[in-house]
């Protein structure tokens, strides 16, 4: 009997609901996949609140790690005991268990402990896309990242310095500001005690960073924009503190005519090559100590909705994962 997690109507944390569920055999192309470990990520609370609309009832989670425990029909490229990862697009990864199909899965490589790949595999491969293919992020170029302490903060902030880039992040707290340091962010603004935008143009006397990228959203537009640097990129990839809607593009030629983009991971990694090489460039940078997976909290499962209360309320900092 596995447990599962789904939700009957949108809102708050409280809507998530555990329930027993008899799975059947996995069918042709599926596998059934016990989790280790469950990733939490901030499109979780997405698709709780009803940020991204979602068909109900609905399944919640994208990320985890585990073991192959039973094959299809037809499956050939996995065998009971392999190790195993899957960062969506299909949600349900907050079970127990669950038959899924056999090409969302990716090996995971033996160097890997299973929380790591449970916390790095969709942030990490948000990083990865984010720096070298939306971006396209050049040696010395001043960056500025918001939430620099976050779960996928702090990985950006490392990926960046791989890449030579000078790193400004943001963050709310002392503590905060610690971690991002160790990470390797060169410059630190508190942007609970100081203008973030007039901060990142005294730091680079007065260009702004050729890079903004945003995570939280319509609370951080306005820096953004007055952060960035003439002909600067805003990616803005993330909804925490609400969706930037209603943009005026005279705004982006106003503030120093800007580009912005509204990236997503699934959007680059649509294509079997790019999953595949996405994750080996991530495999890659771990290995070679250029990437850590900080795990600043661990929950058991089936306190999923107390892991999203904090997350939400930004008490959290790096990956948060979810132990069965």
């Amino acid at each position: 009997m596995a447990r599962t997690a789904r939700i009957e109507r949108t809102g708050g944390p409280d809507v998530i609901e555990w329930t027993d569920v008899e799975l059947p055999p996995p069918g042709p192309g599926e596998v059934r996949m016990r989790n280790t470990a469950v990733g939490l990520n901030y499109i979780d609370t997405y698709h709780r609140g009803g940020v991204y609309p979602v068909e109900l009832p609905a399944p919640l989670g994208l990320e985890a790690a585990g073991v192959v425990e039973a094959v299809g029909e037809g499956v050939t490229e996995w065998k009971p005991g392999d190790r195993v990862g899957t960062y969506g697009p299909l949600r349900g990864a907050y079970a127990t268990e669950r038959n899924l199909p056999a090409a969302s899965l990716l090996p995971i490589p033996d160097d890997i402990p299973d929380e790591i790949a449970a916390a790095a595999l969709l942030k990490g491969c948000t990083a990865e896309f984010l720096v070298e293919r939306c971006a396209k992020v050049e040696a010395g170029w001043p960056v500025l990242v918001h939430a620099a302490a976050g779960g996928v903060g702090l990985i950006l902030v490392q990926w960046l310095k791989a890449v030579g880039a000078r790193v400004i992040g943001t963050v709310s707290t002392e503590e905060k500001a610690a971690a991002a340091r160790q990470a390797g962010a060169d410059e630190i603004i508190l942007y609970t005690r100081e203008d973030t935008a007039a901060g990142v143009r005294a730091l680079t006397g007065g260009e702004g960073a050729r890079v903004t990228f945003d995570g939280v959203g319509m609370a951080t537009w306005e820096a953004s924009l007055g952060a960035t640097a003439r002909r600067g990129l805003i990616v803005s990839y993330g909804n925490a503190g609400g969706p930037v809607t209603g943009v005026n593009l005279g705004v982006l030629a106003q503030s120093g005519s800007l580009f912005v983009s509204r990236p997503t991971l699934f959007d680059y990694y649509a294509k079997p090559d790019d999953r595949r090489a996405g994750v080996a460039r991530l495999w890659a940078m771990i290995r070679a100590g250029k990437v850590s997976i900080t795990i600043g909290q661990r929950y058991p499962l089936e306190q999923a909705a107390q892991a999203h209360c904090d997350i939400e309320a930004r008490r959290t900092s790096g990956s948060t994962v979810l132990l069965p």
